[in-house]
């Protein structure tokens, strides 16, 4: 695991491709790479744990207990999540959640995209939709933990390694 940061100024981040109707921030796909899919962001749509977990499944992440699962997002400052509507159905297709001291920092944690969606554009949009629902928050100081084959993908969105010579501790029980 890898720590990033970023830091923002006053200057917000304006993302057009999202569009607030009811609970859902719908977003603005291209046919050409999506087809007709139809894709929304929300915060506040109930997530079913075993759902969750078949998209963890589908990037090949460990199994976690569901009731530990269950009680981090009870105590998530943030639960994002991605859903694509095929026919009736409304499909999980992205996760991820934060935890924050509600005032100038925050921590993202759990970011998955289903493959099918990767490298395509939506995980950027998605974490984009994070950072803007944290800054309206006024929360200065994002952070993150990224598995090193995904720390090239944070630093596009301006997450840095080790700014100013801050270094990440961990302890791990013995």
């Amino acid at each position: 695991m890898v720590w990033l940061q970023k830091l923002f100024t006053k200057t917000e981040i304006n993302d057009d491709r999202t569009n607030k109707e009811f609970d859902r921030d719908w977003v603005t796909l291209d046919p050409n790479v999506f087809g007709r899919s139809k894709i929304y962001f929300s915060t506040s749509q109930e997530i079913d744990l075993y759902e969750l977990e078949e998209l963890c499944d589908s990037v090949g992440w460990a199994r976690r207990p569901v009731r530990k699962v269950r009680k981090a997002l009870e105590n998530s400052y943030l639960v994002a999540s991605a859903w694509e509507i095929r026919g009736a159905r409304t499909v999980l297709i992205g996760f991820a959640r934060a935890t924050s001291d509600q005032s100038f920092n925050a921590t993202i944690w759990d970011v998955v995209i289903h493959p099918r969606f990767q490298n395509k554009g939506l995980g950027k949009t998605f974490m984009k939709y994070m950072i803007k629902k944290l800054r309206s928050d006024d929360i200065s100081n994002v952070t993150l933990f990224a598995d090193p084959q995904v720390v090239e993908f944070y630093r596009r969105l301006g997450f840095v390694l080790d700014p100013e010579g801050i270094k990440g501790m961990f302890w791990y029980p013995d």
